[in-house]
């Protein structure tokens, strides 16, 4: 009887081992390595980017507005309104744009420049009576350096990216408006 007690017991402590084991197994199964979790902060070749949620800012007021120069043979004139300009947490450099025309008719648009894909987004079109609409085309297009899209290749090559990088803070931005210096001009390399 004592050595079936015995018995019983040790049988009683493997499946208790096997069953420890199995559960053991079954955690790490599901368990993300210190690797994976870095490789999950920092690659971000493998995350999907998404887009932050924006609010659009009120209409610029001429006094904050900062004139960029597009091309020698533009026909029209470009600035940007100082207070809008922003860099999202998803990379996504924020601004509203002013063209005037040459006879001093106004366009104002909020928009966006995405510096890692070399896009653009057009948001909202901004009204005489203050109000914004929505954009109809609302969707990334890529930035191409031609006559009608100058302004945002502009802006894109010369003060907001580098490369494929946004080009500092929006106060360095800023800095470079103010001062009429491009990212090439070598003041700002």
């Amino acid at each position: 009887r004592a050595k079936s007690s015995r018995h019983g017991k040790r049988a009683l402590i493997a499946a208790a081992a096997s069953v420890a084991m199995l559960m053991l197994v079954a955690g790490r199964a599901g368990a993300v390595s210190d690797k994976d979790r870095l490789d999950e902060l920092f690659d971000d070749d493998k995350k999907p980017w998404s887009e932050v949620a924006i609010a659009l800012p009120p209409l610029p007021e001429p006094a904050n507005l900062l004139p960029f120069d597009v091309s020698t043979t533009a026909t029209q004139q470009f600035a940007i309104d100082a207070k809008s300009l922003s860099v999202g947490a998803d990379g996504v450099v924020r601004y509203t744009l002013v063209a005037i025309s040459s006879s001093g008719a106004k366009n104002i648009s909020h928009e966006g420049i995405r510096c890692a894909a070399n896009e653009r987004k057009f948001y909202a079109l901004g009204h005489a009576d203050g109000t914004w609409s929505r954009a109809r085309r609302d969707q990334w297009e890529p930035i191409i350096n031609n006559t009608v899209n100058r302004q945002q290749a502009a802006l894109s090559e010369d003060y907001f990216c580098m490369g494929t990088a946004v080009a500092g803070s929006a106060a360095d931005m800023l800095r470079r408006l103010r001062q009429r210096q491009p990212i090439n001009s070598g003041l700002f390399r």
